[in-house]
């Protein structure tokens, strides 16, 4: 689409640009100088290294520096664990401390130039660790953790000395966990268990302390990260780190803020396309929880309309609650891919399974009637006044012979389905526990998923403690709502994975023949007038009306017989945001004595606000179509965004819009359409024709190669309203409005 009509440039050309506009040829990607080939056009990396992280979770050699065993002081304690912790990984300790002969009976140094070997992993328990990084660098050692507090999380003061820490760390060419961070990454994991498991990643350590619990019930946890400050790892090194492992089958996050929004999408996309599964919970919702995370880490939270839109472009599933996450995430981690997409609800009673149906389906979820020769067979078993369409009713789950197991199976047989999901709401031995007995024995020789809800309060009935939770076939649930959470997750994730391409490999890298013309519009730090606005757009081949700026009443009456009646008449200036309010548009024009009397009362109003005018455009009148507004703008954390939505005078109060990050493709925008709640508008009501999609899908797409080539220049770009006509017949944008940065 885009590529018929802009073309490309070559490699030698978009580096003589970067060197012709100032600009950097993009910054390192994990201490490799990035390439003008690992760069879009707009200058930001389209791929990033995997940090080598074995020798940090396995070191062969570490450094305890402020190590102690003396009695009450902060330091022992850590250095107790780290201890505890380098046997078990097999790791050489060496305890530094400049007055100490040992610490617990392990030879200690006075320094880090002491230190007997090269260390893998240098772990600072001191209050001031920025003196000690030039050491650690002389001594080659690989990694470092610093715990101590006082950085960015405390005010401006504390965010300048982690500056100097992270420029310091640069420099070393070691890599560096916190400041302000934990002992986490350093707990004690169960060995004994098996099968893919999940890895976490944290910045405050408390959350995470529910899903390293997970172990506790027999689900396998592999690393955890707790990344603190990142004044250098930060949590994309870790996530791409991890979508690595082969042991890791989830990895589940708790993020406060981001410390680089781009680093974020390339390592979810490195995921994506590995398709392991990414759990997050994302806090700044509200003001107040952005506030909070604010003081806490230190990074911006970014607006959470961007980072929710960039979550699920890349198919990080975005969850609320810790208990989600660790549902979600143990779900994702352990479950086979769907080999069908429909949920069937098998029950003891109809009211527990027309409640979960009727919230299943709320949520999304596909309940199939099942075929009419599946029900005939269930009532072989089941009594023939019990519904067993779906939800599947069987009035009690028999309990003295095989006709339980014949039952599920039955159910699991139907091609439709590809979850079964059975809510037990209370205990009822022994019709609950031959049920469960059931589910898990069925479980064991399907390749389908198989759901259990135990929604006794209590949690210690042998059912449940014994036989669910010492299954690793069977999910097992404590509540309906993260049941069907995460049964939503895990097809949404399979399904997104299954036809995911990465819009990385696609991305512009060279600059189109449009960009030049572009530029030479550009007006820095200014508001360009409506009709330079419309001159950027058709240098990127979005059509606008036919028009003419003109300076006089005769001009007006002269190129509205060109245009062709009826005519729009409004002011044109670099400083009017919202002429309508202000009376600058006349409408529905049809006379040259009109247009005469709109060009005096437009000049007048604008000489009475005190609006400086570039002349009065004298505009084709378009009407038949549905007024969308289309925009880009700049997010402090991402980068360029891209906007589309139900525009018009009352864009600002329905807030219908959906938001992309670029880079993406025409499914992405085709995407964003179905996200508002107005979709409906555009395929045509109340006798109306549909709208040209096509069209309007196109103008996203040219907005985003403006907001990729331009997104550094231009602050805010909309296009409102861009009347969208019937299908086959285009979109052309009214008016437009640009404000450089």
């Amino acid at each position: 689409m885009l590529g018929s009509t802009h073309g490309t440039l070559t490699t030698d050309s978009r580096r003589a640009r970067v060197v012709a506009c100032g600009e950097q040829p993009g910054p390192a990607v994990h201490g490799r100088p990035a390439e003008v080939d690992d760069l879009d056009v707009g200058g930001r990396p389209l791929y990033a290294d995997v940090p080598d992280l074995d020798r940090f979770f396995r070191p062969e050699s570490v450094a305890v520096i402020g190590a102690s065993d003396a009695e009450g002081r902060p330091n022992t304690g850590v250095t107790r664990q780290l201890i505890d912790w380098a046997g078990r990984v097999g790791a050489r300790l060496h305890p530094v401390h400049p007055s100490r002969p040992s610490v617990f009976g392990i030879p200690c140094v006075a320094a880090v130039a002491d230190l007997p070997e090269q260390v893998d992993l240098a772990v600072l328990l001191v209050a001031e660790p920025l003196a000690l990084i030039g050491q650690l660098a002389e001594a080659k050692a690989k990694f470092a953790v610093v715990f101590a507090s006082g950085f960015a999380e405390t005010g401006e003061e504390g965010a300048a000395a982690q500056e100097r820490l992270a420029a310091a760390v640069a420099e070393s060419g070691m890599r560096l966990l916190g400041p302000n961070t934990n002992l986490n990454a350093f707990s004690s994991f169960r060995e004994d268990l098996e099968g893919p498991g999940i890895a976490l990643i944290t910045q405050s350590g408390h959350q995470g302390r529910p899903v390293f619990a997970l172990q506790e019930l027999g689900i396998r946890l592999t690393h955890w990260a707790p990344t603190g400050n990142e004044a250098d790892l930060e949590s994309a090194d870790f996530l791409s780190y991890f979508a690595e492992r082969p042991e890791v089958g989830a990895i589940a996050c708790y993020l406060e803020g981001l410390k680089d929004g781009r680093s974020f999408l390339l390592a979810a996309d490195r995921a994506a396309r590995r398709k392991v599964p990414v759990v997050a919970v994302k806090v700044g919702r509200t003001e107040t929880g952005a506030r909070t995370a604010a003081s806490h880490t230190g990074k911006l939270t970014g607006a959470d309309t961007v980072v929710d839109a960039a979550m699920r472009q890349y198919g990080v599933i975005r969850v609320d609650g810790l208990d989600e996450l660790q549902d979600t995430a143990t779900l994702l981690a352990r479950a086979r891919p769907p080999r069908a997409e429909g949920v069937a609800v098998y029950s003891i009673s109809g009211g527990t399974g027309a409640h979960f149906a009727d919230l299943a389906t709320e949520a999304g979820l596909r309940l199939p009637a099942l075929s009419e020769a599946k029900q005939t067979e269930l009532h072989q078993w089941i009594p023939e006044f019990l519904d067993v369409a779906n939800p599947v009713d069987n009035g009690g789950h028999p309990v003295g012979d095989w006709r339980g197991r014949k039952i599920i199976d039955a159910i699991l047989a139907d091609p439709s389905v590809g979850v079964l999901i059975c809510p037990v709401t209370g205990p009822f031995p022994p019709l609950s526990d031959r049920l469960v007995q059931d589910l898990v024995d069925a479980a064991e020789q399907t390749d389908k998923l198989v759901c259990v809800v135990w929604g006794s309060p209590v949690g210690t009935e042998p059912a449940y403690r014994e036989v669910l939770l010492g299954s690793s076939r069977v999910a097992t649930f404590r509540t309906v709502g993260n049941c069907i959470t995460a049964v939503r997750a895990y097809l949404d994730h399979h399904r997104f994975v299954s036809g995911y391409r990465s819009p990385f490999d696609e991305a512009p890298r060279s600059p189109s023949p449009s960009f030049r013309k572009a530029q030479a519009l550009m007006r820095p730090g200014q508001q360009l007038s409506e009709h330079a606005a419309k001159q950027l757009l058709r240098a990127y081949g979005i059509r606008v009306p036919r028009e003419q700026l003109v300076t006089s009443a005769a001009a007006a009456v002269r190129a509205a017989g060109l245009v062709g009646y009826p005519v729009v008449m409004k002011a044109s200036g670099a400083k009017i945001a919202h002429k309508t309010e202000l009376g600058l548009v006349k409408i529905g024009l049809t006379s040259a004595s009109q247009v005469r009397d709109a060009y005096r009362e437009l000049t007048d109003i604008a000489r009475y606000e005190d609006v400086t005018l570039d002349g009065v455009l004298v505009c084709q009148m378009v009407e038949r179509g549905v007024e969308m507004v289309v925009g880009a703008a700049h997010d402090e954390l991402f980068g360029p965004t891209v906007t589309v939505g139900l525009g018009g005078v009352l864009v600002e109060v329905l807030r219908d819009t959906a938001v992309r990050v670029p880079p993406f493709g025409e499914e992405q925008a085709r995407d964003m359409l179905d996200d508002l709640r107005g979709r409906a508008l555009l395929d045509g009501v109340r006798g109306r024709p549909p709208a040209d999609l096509d069209a309007l899908v196109e103008v996203v797409l040219r907005v985003q190669r403006m907001a990729l080539e331009l997104g550094d220049e231009v602050a805010e770009l909309d296009i409102n309203p861009l009347m969208v006509l019937p299908r086959g017949q285009g979109a052309v944008a009214l008016d437009a409005l640009v404000v450089c940065r």
